[in-house]
């Protein structure tokens, strides 16, 4: 199979970042069978923020999944960016991921043995870039979040949320076309995860980086451009 990103470049620039069409999952449980999405249709734009809200069990951290390319459907399609990632094998489908898409998590997943630096740089050591300028692109990315003087702290000397803010430093140090957040705020207290949420928001508007994320918290959804509610696997209007 071809690289999917050298594909249609004319509609990737012009149509929606993600579009997905008539996308259903399953899992098999022993001999049961849990339906969890139901025909899915969604277009998300260029520059968009969007939060996906909806009850335990409603389908839309399964459905962040499959954007990311965390996950593929039992059927439809996913395009991200003119790749059609629905169709690529888990090796591909793992090359595009790191290419492609950056990940913040409601638990930072940082290495306690490393610096923020070192934290930082993990996503650029599956490129070919040299030590030095993946230590500059750390730093830029560092500076972005506000904590280019935390550089060599360990997460063990850093609060919550300035363990959230070199996750989300990590997130986007490779500069991914998408930014796919699973409820990021969820382990923070409202004034850490309002400023946490503020930096998605100046990504979002001063960056042009689009943003996905997972929450089940009201006031972090209207950090949002828009909102989307999923409901027994079926987005409501």
């Amino acid at each position: 199979m071809s690289e999917p990103e050298a594909s249609q470049p004319e509609a990737a620039a012009s149509g929606p970042l993600v579009a997905i069409r008539g996308v259903t999952k399953h899992y098999q449980r022993g001999g049961e069978r849990i339906e969890v999405l139901h025909g899915i249709d969604l277009d998300i734009p260029r520059g968009d923020f969007v939060a996906l809200m909806g009850p335990s069990g409603s389908g839309k951290t399964t459905l962040l999944n499959l954007i990311g390319g965390l996950d593929s459907p039992t059927a439809g399609q996913i395009t991200v960016d003119g790749a059609r990632i629905d169709q690529l094998s888990s090796g591909e489908l793992s090359r595009w991921r790191a290419a492609n898409v950056g990940f913040v998590f409601q638990f930072y997943n940082l290495l306690p043995v490393l610096s923020a630096q070192k934290n930082v740089e993990l996503p650029l050591l599956l490129t070919d870039l040299p030590a030095g300028e993946r230590r500059r692109r750390a730093g830029i990315a560092l500076a972005l979040v506000g904590l280019e003087d935390r550089a060599r702290h360990k997460p063990r000397e850093l609060s919550g949320g300035q363990e959230q803010r070199v996750a989300i430093a990590r997130a986007i140090v490779t500069d991914p076309v998408l930014l796919v957040c699973d409820e990021p705020t969820g382990d923070l207290d409202r004034g850490t995860a309002d400023e946490v949420l503020g930096l998605l928001q100046m990504l979002n508007r001063e960056h042009g980086t689009t943003v996905v994320m997972v929450t089940h918290d009201p006031k972090a959804a209207d950090h949002a451009r828009r909102q989307l509610h999923l409901d027994k696997g079926v987005l409501a209007d």
